[in-house]
């Protein structure tokens, strides 16, 4: 049972990637930061005496402060945002515990820099990939992130005179490895590999390269993607409803992957 005003590390991590997550805000002092210079998914750094300035950005949103034990940096930062309307928490344990839990950390220096919003750039009329790359990002790397969806032929440009990062093209970073596609480039690029999101990427990939074999819900994400994609003209409204899509695929990856369901309940066979 945590103690007044905290979270355990096992209900954060019920709560990461999911659309009821957290703001999770970082106030471990230099040195602590830089011993170890992760985030959270989703984490901002800030001085753990300027929290209070955050608070108007988490308006109707709780948050969770993390310190290196958990001990006066993040207590004391939490009640400061209670104060100011904000339900607050301080990490049980702090971010040694978290580490200790197996949470997922991503090298910070991957991440946007403090109160900006990451750009991304990739292929118009998405299909699979392209609308489970910018789902991983928003819930594990950064909530805010934009997504610009243009021609083909002009990614490259845009990424250059716009500041975009490229994925899922030819020629980029995160783009298909081999067998794997971009979802899986993301997860190792990024650390954030773990049971459930493996399991949602061979299903993406078995989808995203017609390779049903590698999962038996590859044939229906791919039926479900090629409806969506043909719903919706708008790029960005597609990109809104498939949101919804994984935040179900990935529910099922992490706790449901291994329920059936039969009409009428108990038949014989």
């Amino acid at each position: 049972m945590p103690a007044f005003g905290t979270i355990t590390p096992s209900q954060l991590i019920r709560l990461i990637g999911t659309p009821d997550a957290p703001a999770i805000i970082d106030v471990r002092d230099e040195d602590d930061f830089a011993a170890d210079p992760r985030l959270l998914p989703g984490a901002r750094r800030s001085a753990h005496g300027a929290v209070a300035a955050l608070a108007p950005g988490f308006a109707g949103r709780p948050a969770v402060v993390v310190c290196q034990r958990g001990k006066k940096l993040s207590e004391g930062a939490a009640a400061i945002l209670r104060v100011h309307g904000i339900a607050a928490e301080g990490l049980e344990g702090g971010w040694l515990a978290a580490v200790a839990a197996g949470l997922p950390a991503i090298p910070a220096q991957l991440l946007p820099a403090d109160g900006e919003a990451s750009l991304w750039v990739t292929r118009a009329r998405p299909k699979i990939d392209r609308i489970a790359c910018p789902w991983l990002i928003r819930r594990f790397i950064d909530p805010g992130a934009r997504f610009l969806f243009v021609a083909a032929s002009e990614v490259a440009g845009v990424s250059d005179r716009f500041g975009a990062t490229p994925f899922d093209i030819e020629g980029v970073t995160l783009s298909h490895r081999g067998e794997m596609c971009s979802f899986d480039a993301f997860l190792d690029d990024y650390g954030l590999h773990s049971e459930a999101l493996d399991r949602l990427a061979l299903v993406v990939r078995g989808a995203d390269t017609d390779r049903h074999d590698l999962a038996p819900q590859a044939a229906g994400l791919l039926a479900i993607s090629v409806g969506l994609s043909r719903q919706f003209k708008d790029d960005l409204a597609q990109l809104e409803a498939g949101m919804v899509i994984y935040d179900a695929l990935y529910r099922w990856a992490r706790d449901g992957f291994d329920e059936g369901h039969d009409w009428p309940a108990g038949r014989k066979a």
